[in-house]
């Protein structure tokens, strides 16, 4: 398996992997799933210092994640927040801890600081993924989001690079 920076050739097998899970699951609080373009100008929005990786096996997309910004203000600029997504048929299969190690050392070479995770509160494989890299608990955001008819709790960790 290659973890690699996404290319336009990608936004479909990470389109298909995202939609699933707004539709399916509350590993993300979107409700509406993306477009084709709007996968584009996600993709566009994830370069330089805040890139999206994916997974590869051969040819198939296995997994991606991304860098963003944690928050707009100036002070906040060398902290970053991630995003791991991996395919449902790929899991437990080490292609998390891939992506996620391929984020962190784009992190460090961009100069970040700090990564944070914020993860719904009953995903139990992604906070074990976390901590298994290093990301320490921030504290927990009781019911900040609502989504098939469930209050939902957002977990934050936080690795210092």
């Amino acid at each position: 398996m290659l973890v690699r920076l996404a290319q336009a050739a990608d936004v479909e097998a990470i389109r298909a992997i995202y939609n699933l899970e707004v539709l399916e699951s509350t590993v993300t609080f979107d409700l509406v799933p993306r477009s084709h373009d709007d996968q584009r100008e996600w993709l566009a929005a994830h370069s330089g210092a805040h890139p999206a990786v994916v997974a590869v096996d051969g040819e198939d997309v296995a997994g991606f994640g991304s860098l963003s910004p944690y928050k707009d203000r100036p002070a906040y600029s060398t902290t970053v927040e991630d995003s791991v997504y991996v395919h449902r048929g790929r899991r437990g299969q080490g292609v998390g801890k891939a992506i996620l190690g391929e984020l962190l050392r784009l992190a460090t070479t961009h100069g970040f600081h700090a990564v944070i995770a914020r993860i719904v509160g009953d995903h139990e494989a992604s906070l074990a993924l976390h901590r298994g890299c290093g990301f320490e608990l921030v504290g927990t955001e009781k019911e900040v989001g609502r989504k098939f008819g469930r209050w939902l709790d957002v977990v934050e960790l936080q690795r210092l690079l």
